[in-house]
């Protein structure tokens, strides 16, 4: 990974709206786990987090958004690993490596985040906030991508293929690993899938 500037620590004010942002995430889980995601409401979770709905409208927009605040920090998180790639990587190595060097700095996939996710397959409206988190990721990828892919693709199309198949092949590894539980680890069945589907961008 090539070097980057580091940024400068945030100040306290910032702190502390990440801390109330985060307080409001791990509230919406609670709640949603203890009771359902039909089930809970903004004030619910507003109560649960000590806070007002009108604090809570100054963080999400809506439950939803709060309960997947925490993928949207870990997507940010890849897609700042594939900005920081070297610029000589061709686009679909970048977004492997990117991945993982992700995944291993994430570890074992923890219990919560995996009985998050079964949950979400369950419920179709979240199902449906989980793609609006995606799309939003698949715009900073394809940037990045679009980066590598220069004059070549002068409409964006082949990068927002290459971003589009690149996080089908991420989501489609974690079904199949949550729902068949193989013997080996997520990685390894993500690591396998892109290296086959990157074929076709060689």
């Amino acid at each position: 990974m090539s070097a980057t500037t580091s940024e400068p620590e945030p100040g306290l004010r910032e702190r502390k709206k990440a801390a109330t942002r985060q307080a409001l995430h791990e509230a919406s889980l609670r709640l949603a786990f203890e009771h359902g995601p039909d089930r809970i409401t903004v004030e619910a979770i507003a109560d649960e987090a000590g806070v007002s709905r009108r604090t809570f409208s100054n963080y999400f927009a809506n439950k939803e958004e709060a309960l997947f605040y925490g993928d949207l920090q870990r997507m940010r998180l890849l897609a700042g690993m594939v900005r920081e790639r070297p610029a000589s990587e061709p686009p679909w190595a970048a977004l492997s490596g990117a991945a993982e060097s992700f995944y291993r700095r994430l570890g074992d996939l923890d219990p919560e985040w995996i009985a998050r996710s079964r949950m979400v397959r369950r419920h179709p409206s979240l199902a449906a906030a989980q793609v609006q988190t995606f799309a939003a990721l698949e715009r900073e990828i394809s940037a990045a991508v679009a980066a590598r892919v220069g004059p070549g693709d002068p409409f964006g199309v082949r990068g927002q293929l290459i971003a589009a198949t690149f996080l089908a092949v991420l989501r489609v590894s974690l079904n199949v690993w949550l729902e068949r539980r193989p013997e080996i680890s997520f990685w390894d069945l993500a690591r396998d899938s892109l290296a086959e589907a990157g074929r076709g961008f060689a």
